[in-house]
């Protein structure tokens, strides 16, 4: 076979299950209402939790930092990158999270990439829930230690996982708040699991920082636990984007010295660490506790409405609130439906989310009012006719 052939053989896969996915140009993507070739719709796709990404203090700080620094870095952290904003924010995280160190990446990607691939050695074990980011289960199959899943939010079954001989070092991997189905990690009970084994817990936090716990701090923070390694991302609940890993002082050098993200990729735009602080100062103020609220006050109004709906959804509290439809086609057809009465959303379906359950991933965001949630819920309720 050719690579043409094998490229066309791929696509034509996909397209035949209804898989194919495609990029929709958008004038802006992250607010209460998305515009796509002059048509306004109400955006229940961002990510942007508390609405953060169009905050005048948000945008204006990254303004003030782009005149202040440029908009670029210039270089790796290690050459000319690391920047007195730089450190500023990492300090402040460690601080706010309660961690000695903070370490700053392009991505939460990037981030899940570089620590597994700078921590684990052949003799060791990964043991992962298996609904982990793709992210994470991409870094763990490329890199030399064993892999093994354990059933979602299974503590027994990680325990008995980690029980199992190992000649290494073993590492238990989970998200806070899962991203397909909102659902939250039982994360007392799988770090217990891990430290009977001496086995580090690594919590992928992007989802619960910034919208769950007091000031925002995140999952681990409200349910009382602190990881060994703590990742969290800046695109949802901040507003922004990046990442950043949270640690002891000695796993924040050894990460210098061998996360190759870090020593080879160049850095963030000081601006953006710039706007990154005041997008951290708004989570952890009043106004944040505000964001919250609103934002809890939308999941329940959605969560109501839904009861009366044909539609199973999982028993999700936080902003992700999926749907799930099952078939390809039918996903698709339903999010055409509601794209028609001036509601976006996407259909998810195979290979992000197992087969067999192609859905809707609603996102709830402080931006949205009270109306707009009405107005999904009747636009589903139509649609489900």
């Amino acid at each position: 076979m050719t690579w043409q052939a094998r490229i066309n053989t791929a696509l034509e896969e996909r397209r035949a299950a209804d898989a194919l996915r495609v990029r929709r140009v958008v004038e802006n993507g992250a607010g209460r209402f998305l515009t796509r070739e002059g048509q306004r719709f109400c955006n229940f796709s961002s990510n942007d939790y508390l609405g953060l990404s169009q905050h005048p203090q948000v945008v204006r700080a990254w303004q003030q930092g782009a005149e202040r620094f440029g908009v670029g870095s210039g270089g790796s952290g290690h050459v000319s990158g690391y920047t007195t904003a730089h450190q500023a924010l990492e300090e402040a995280l460690a601080d706010w999270l309660g961690y000695p160190r903070a370490l700053l990446f392009i991505s939460g990607f990037a981030a899940n990439q570089a620590v597994i691939a700078a921590l684990m050695n052949k003799n060791d074990r990964i043991v992962a829930d298996r609904l982990s980011h793709a992210s994470l289960l991409e870094a763990a199959s490329l890199s030399p230690a064993q892999l093994r899943r354990f059933a979602h939010n299974d503590a027994g079954q990680l325990a008995a996982l980690l029980d199992k001989p190992c000649d290494g070092q073993q590492l238990a991997i989970t998200e806070g708040v899962f991203s397909m189905d909102g659902d939250s990690a039982p994360l007392a009970a799988l770090h217990e699991a891990a430290k009977r084994q001496n086995a580090w817990l690594l919590v992928d936090d992007a989802h619960g920082i910034g919208v769950m716990g007091d000031e925002g701090r995140g999952s681990a923070h409200q349910q009382n636990v602190k990881p060994e390694l703590l990742i969290v991302t800046f695109g949802k609940g901040f507003g922004v984007s990046g990442a950043a890993v949270l640690c002891s002082e000695s796993v924040a050098d050894y990460l210098l010295q061998f996360a190759r993200h870090l020593i080879y990729s160049t850095s963030m735009p000081p601006a953006q660490a710039v706007a990154l602080s005041a997008s951290m100062a708004i989570v952890r103020s009043a106004e944040g506790d505000e964001r919250r609220q609103l934002l809890a006050d939308h999941i329940r109004q959605f969560r109501r409405g839904l009861r009366s709906l044909p539609f199973h959804s999982p028993d999700s509290q936080s902003a992700i609130q999926p749907v799930i439809v099952g078939d390809n086609s039918r996903a698709l057809a339903l999010a055409h439906r509601l794209r028609e009465r001036g509601i976006w959303v996407t259909a998810i379906r195979p290979p992000t989310v197992p087969s067999g359950t192609a859905r809707l991933r609603l996102t709830l965001t402080a931006a949205h009012r009270a109306q707009d949630v009405d107005a999904l819920l009747e636009a589903l309720r139509v649609a489900s006719q």
